[in-house]
């Protein structure tokens, strides 16, 4: 996500998220966050029900930028998958000539898997990013080979981890539609929280994230948002800040890699 939080509870090994002290103590595997779980998943069945379950997961943990501002109850990392899978269903047709929706779709609902048992690690959680991907990739790897590896061939597995790393590389344009449709959710639920949170909290720092957005016709949806946020913002007499400290761009620009 593009923030990070500090919650009044710590982050525990069981949701993926160390705190930076203990994060210097533990080299993080899967087996950090497994070996907390009371009902450990059953590896290397011929059944996909124990990957179903181990997805649950993705309904419960939430995107954690939102709570620094109070959100506690916001969007689970499922909520912001399943949105942006019909968003990208919904591309304007200038752009979906090009695409393979399908494979887009399939992508936007594997691309935060691995937060299962990562979690969402956001930009100033101090885990740099190669590190980051490093925790998503062996994620990665556990939930298609030790859960999916005996499931019908392995194929299905084989399948998610190839569209995953898809999606990490972005090299493809289908890649590159769902890195902006990622960030395009994300301008959405922000203005979604300040509307329904009634002027408060100020969510502007999440607004840099449209800066980042590569293809025109979602920089247009993106502008679109913005200029929408400006009307409310303008009906309550306020003007949505802009400004971003030093520290901060750096680290989501660490974050997103530009």
């Amino acid at each position: 996500m593009g923030d990070a939080t500090q919650t009044n509870d710590p982050p525990s090994a069981s949701s993926g998220i160390l705190t930076r002290e203990d994060a210097e103590k533990v080299h993080w595997t899967p087996e950090t966050v497994l070996s907390t779980l009371p009902h450990r998943p059953q590896t290397n069945s011929t059944s996909p029900i124990q990957f179903f379950h181990t997805l649950e997961r993705l309904k419960t943990n939430k995107r954690e930028g939102w709570r620094r501002f109070g959100i506690d109850r916001g969007e689970s990392i499922a909520d912001h998958m399943y949105r942006m899978s019909i968003l990208t269903m919904l591309a304007p047709p200038s752009l979906a000539s090009r695409l393979n929706i399908a494979h887009c779709t399939k992508m936007a609902l594997i691309h935060d898997m691995a937060e299962s048992l990562v979690g969402d690690i956001t930009p100033v959680d101090g885990v740099a990013k190669p590190e980051k991907s490093r925790r998503e990739a062996e994620t990665m790897d556990y939930l298609c080979k030790d859960l999916l590896g005996n499931v019908s061939g392995g194929l299905a597995g084989e399948e998610i981890r190839r569209v995953w790393q898809e999606y990490e590389d972005g090299l493809t344009l289908e890649s590159k539609f769902v890195h902006d449709i990622d960030k395009m959710e994300l301008v959405l639920q922000m203005l979604e929280y300040e509307r329904s949170h009634e002027k408060q909290p100020d969510l502007s720092e999440f607004s840099w994230v449209a800066t980042k957005i590569e293809l025109p016709e979602i920089k247009a949806w993106c502008e679109e948002v913005l200029e929408e946020r400006k009307r409310l913002y303008k009906s309550w007499g306020k003007v949505p800040s802009e400004h971003y400290s030093t520290q901060h761009e750096k680290n989501l620009d660490e974050y997103y890699g530009k």
